[in-house]
């Protein structure tokens, strides 16, 4: 026979007359009336699928029809009649009695707490609560802290991976998934160390089934990877690395040191350029000196060396920019710059407020050596003074020239008495 005992727990909603008289708050369902009030519906549902023989099935009845009556108004509580109704029980995969599952529309999830009215509400708000951040297009946590694995969903998907040019790792779980669940402490690690280089995503197939489908999901959890640039739907490539954060970042590293381009060096010459390079996880600001004490031919070397730097840090996706000597006051104050001459150098990290200054040579092996340690996590900090990042004032870009002193004016000596002692 297709039942045979009872056993096991999942999460949904039912209301029948074999254990549920019409008095109560449980929803009898039936093939005929499933799809139409579970299945199409907005709202979540709380579905027992029991048989009427069936001793912890009738074990059960009070504390249900308890929950039932508890979440009146908020989540919907309904039952059906497996031993009727053998063919909707067998479309949802029922093997044992009483199974209970948890419906938001067509997704569904098994119900694995405990067989109490206390317990049933809790599983119903989490069910409900996550379909509210669903909507909002966000992930619902139970605690404060905040996720840097950003929530995707049919709606949002092509507008945040395929249509931007950033570098995309999307996780395909369903939540039943105990791999996923394992997975999901290091995906959240691992986003928060790429940050601001490369972007972690995850989708709910179960609910978000076209992206699931259009990208082949067949198992959980799968992760594709989308690359930097301009991306098609055909863009994604199967993520082939280990399951740690560990293995993540340094998978995603390499992905990204192979498509990367090197960063522009760019002069500082209005608010936008400096913004810019704030919003990277590091700034590497460089002060070089004025065109009259370090000529094209000077100054361009020295961007030369910062050039070839930045090509070899380009996976830190860190921002590049210099200014001239005394362009840029505030910004030479903020960073303590210009006390020890030019050129001169400073990295900073604008969200913190805290810099850090090149004491050694200004040269390719000097701030190698620098940028090297900083990558590590060693070298001094200061905060950056005034506690907020310097206003930049708007000046004309450099025109690769030489620069040319004033010309000089002409003086009139006709009314000068060259013989009388002004002193």
């Amino acid at each position: 026979m297709f039942y045979t005992h009872c056993l096991g727990i999942l999460l949904l909603v039912s209301g029948s007359f074999g254990l549920y008289d019409s008095s109560s708050d449980v929803v009898e369902l039936t093939p005929s009336n499933f799809d139409r009030l579970v299945l199409k519906s907005d709202e979540v549902w709380i579905v027992e699928f029991f048989a009427p023989w069936c001793g912890h099935c009738k074990n059960l009845v009070p504390e249900y029809k308890k929950a039932a009556r508890a979440l009146k108004g908020i989540v919907k509580v309904g039952a059906v009649d497996a031993d009727e109704h053998k063919s909707l029980a067998q479309k949802y995969g029922v093997t044992g009695f009483p199974t209970i599952k948890v419906f938001t529309g067509s997704k569904h999830t098994p119900y694995q707490g405990q067989r109490t009215a206390d317990a049933f509400v809790d599983a119903a708000i989490k069910a409900a609560k996550e379909k509210a951040y669903d909507n909002l297009g966000k992930k619902s946590s139970g605690s404060s802290d905040k996720s840097d694995v950003i929530t995707l969903t049919d709606s949002n998907f092509k507008e945040l991976v395929l249509d931007s040019e950033d570098m995309w790792l999307v996780e395909f779980f369903a939540p039943w998934c105990g791999h996923c669940k394992n997975l999901e402490p290091h995906w959240a690690k691992a986003a928060t160390e790429l940050k601001g280089k490369v972007k972690l995503g995850a989708l709910d197939a179960t609910v978000h089934q076209a992206m699931a489908s259009r990208y082949q999901v067949q198992g959980y959890p799968t992760i594709k990877l989308f690359p930097s640039g301009k991306k098609t739907a055909d863009s994604a490539e199967d993520y082939n690395g280990g399951r740690t954060s560990s293995d993540i970042v340094s998978w995603a590293l390499d992905k990204l040191a192979e498509n990367v381009p090197p960063p522009e060096i760019l002069q500082v010459v209005n608010e936008d350029t400096m913004k810019g390079c704030s919003e990277k996880p590091l700034c590497v600001v460089s002060i070089l000196p004025h065109i009259l004490d370090c000529n094209a031919a000077c100054r361009n070397e020295y961007i030369s060396i910062l050039t070839r730097l930045g090509d070899k840090y380009k996976n830190k996706m860190w921002g590049w920019v210099w200014s001239e000597a005394g362009a840029q006051l505030g910004l030479e104050e903020s960073l303590e710059l210009g006390g020890f001459g030019y050129p001169a150098m400073a990295v900073v990290n604008a969200k913190k407020l805290k810099f850090s200054t090149l004491r050694g040579s200004f040269s390719e092996s000097g701030i190698n050596e620098f940028l090297r340690d900083l990558s590590f996590g060693r070298g001094q900090t200061a905060p950056v003074k005034g506690a907020e990042m310097p206003k930049i004032s708007t000046t004309e870009p450099w025109d690769g020239k030489d620069g040319e002193l004033p010309p000089e004016e002409d003086i009139d000596l006709s009314d000068v008495d060259l013989e009388k002692d002004e002193l």
